[in-house]
């Protein structure tokens, strides 16, 4: 009864990983919880150990509550979507806003482990534990996202070179940024591919709707006084970074670019594009969409 009454000390919300008694207790131990042996055993009477994100209520309790919670308890679960195209800029906002969390503290923890600035986050809707921590967030939404990214790297490649991959999603979140629709994408790549080949500027709107400046509409004084890499119209290639987080279909596009000529592209009337391989054609397709 008196080691029952000892107190354990865990966050609110805590995570156990899916498997045996003795492969939660030793998870347990490897995060310096104060469990052993003993505790196996009462697990054993009390019946299997839920998996997932366990809601502890405080951050105290019994040995024996610690140990009846984790047979019973699930965590709320609130559902986040980062949609394709959208910056970490603003899905922080929205985690902030949404989760009750610290949207500074969410900056610090991805700058401390995010391979790159931009675009590591695959697009999908999230189910966050309520009560869940900035640095558990973190952890949590990059370790889904490089394991989704990696299987995806391995269908299309046979490997994963993270390097290679994020040189991909940097042409990836250009096309999500530019194109209509699913079709357009390999066409909006082949543009893309083109006119680097050519050692042509992208020239692009899409890649000033980096960050903060993810939903704003691109002027000319934009263009003229951003001095970033993300300005295409200023400077030649890719910026050093993805511009947004990207889709499956914008990755495919990158990877696998339609076979054209085409140069220029312009948005028509009914929201989608007409693509040109000349200039000539590309100033008439202006004409006829600003009629």
């Amino acid at each position: 009864m008196y080691y029952l009454n000892k107190p354990i000390y865990t966050p609110k919300v805590l995570y156990i990983p899916a498997g045996s008694i003795y492969k939660i207790i030793t998870y347990l131990q490897s995060k310096n919880y104060d469990v052993c042996k003993i505790d196996s055993l009462v697990l054993r009477l009390l019946g299997s150990p839920q998996s997932g994100w366990i809601d502890m209520q405080t951050n105290s309790n019994t040995k024996a509550d610690f140990l009846y919670k984790l047979t019973t308890s699930k965590a709320a679960l609130q559902n986040v979507t980062l949609i394709p195209g959208e910056t970490t800029y603003i899905f922080f906002n929205q985690l902030a806003k949404n989760l009750h969390l610290d949207r500074k503290k969410l900056q610090r923890e991805f700058d401390k482990n995010a391979p790159e600035k931009e675009g590591v986050f695959v697009p999908d809707t999230y189910k966050i534990p309520v009560g869940i921590t900035e640095k558990e967030l973190i952890g949590m939404l990059l370790n889904i996202s490089h394991k989704k990214m990696k299987e995806l790297s391995i269908k299309f490649f046979g490997t994963y070179n993270e390097k290679k991959w994020f040189q991909y999603v940097a042409i990836a979140s250009i096309i999500q940024k530019e194109s209509a629709n699913k079709a357009e994408m390999p066409l909006v790549s082949s543009v893309i591919y083109n006119r680097i080949k050519k050692g042509m500027k992208l020239q692009m709107d899409g890649t000033l709707n980096y960050g903060k400046y993810s939903h704003q509409k691109i002027t000319p004084f934009r263009i003229k006084h951003d001095t970033t890499t993300y300005n295409t119209y200023k400077h030649k290639g890719l910026p050093d970074t993805p511009v947004c987080n990207v889709s499956i279909d914008a990755i495919r596009a990158a990877i696998f670019p339609k076979k054209t000529n085409y140069l220029y592209f312009m948005k028509s009337k009914n929201g989608m594009h007409d693509f040109a391989c000349n200039y000539s054609t590309h100033l008439r397709n202006i004409r006829r969409a600003t009629k």
